[in-house]
């Protein structure tokens, strides 16, 4: 069987996808020729990003907060109508505070649960009849604060991390399927990150120069295209894999 790397006609769902890493993987798949609901709770944002693509293909917005349960199937249900199906589910919203660990409150966790752990796993379930119908795939999304540890990051990485341990299980169970679920944990050049290189420049080049490749990644070309290759046939004898695209910056074993 020839290698496909086209998403052509794909119907993908984009968690936090008005911004950042989202918006960047939505710019990729878009101009691949895929039909995307960028899902996001910033008005603006989104109005901005529906400004940016609308011209280069097919896309609906929804603002929608995904830490709701009820949300989270209005989100599907709204890919089901506007697209026919669903092929590609993409967990990529998250949002935490960072504290020291002896200062990280219920509250804290909480906030971090809520709108990247539960939302996934909503999603991923809501998901799963019409991933199977499509034998489409689940790309969600881990960090290297989990992975390693980072100071004041446990909230944010306590989920990330039980992300990975759900991914594995789901990979595993709908593999029978025809589901595949894999994870991205990306470093990148976000507006964000921006501000921050603004804020503390000493800080941010000492974390470009610890970067093998010396650089941050970009949203669209870096991160979009590894999004791309997961929900590609080009990727079909893979789940359950974690893929580091954070410049060589962690090398799992």
């Amino acid at each position: 069987m020839a290698i496909q790397w086209d998403v052509q006609g794909k119907s993908v769902i984009i968690t936090g996808g008005a911004g950042g890493i989202g918006f960047g993987m939505a710019t990729a798949f878009v101009k691949a020729g895929a039909k995307v609901l960028i899902v996001d709770i910033h008005d603006d944002a989104l109005k901005a990003a529906a400004n940016k693509l609308a011209p280069l293909g097919t896309i609906k917005t929804l603002n929608a907060d995904i830490s709701s349960l009820e949300m989270d199937q209005q989100i599907i249900s709204t890919a089901l109508e506007a697209f026919g199906k669903l092929d590609v589910l993409i967990n990529n919203a998250h949002a935490s505070k960072q504290k020291p660990f002896v200062q990280l409150t219920d509250d804290d966790l909480a906030m971090s649960m809520n709108t990247g752990f539960y939302p996934t796993w909503h999603l991923m379930q809501l998901a799963y009849p019409h991933l199977k119908e499509t034998t489409g795939c689940v790309i969600n999304f881990a960090s290297g604060a989990g992975l390693n540890g980072q100071p004041t990051q446990a909230a944010y990485a306590a989920a990330k991390e039980a992300i990975r341990g759900l991914s594995r299980v789901a990979a595993n169970e709908w593999a029978a399927d025809g589901i595949r679920v894999n994870i991205i944990s990306p470093i990148a050049e976000t507006e964000g990150v921006k501000q921050w290189h603004k804020a503390a420049p000493e800080q941010y080049d000492q974390l470009v120069k610890s970067i093998p490749l010396h650089r941050l990644g970009d949203p669209e070309t870096d991160i979009g295209s590894v999004a791309l290759f997961l929900a590609s046939s080009a990727s079909s004898y893979m789940t359950g894999q974690t893929l580091m695209v954070d410049g060589g910056d962690i090398k799992l074993r």
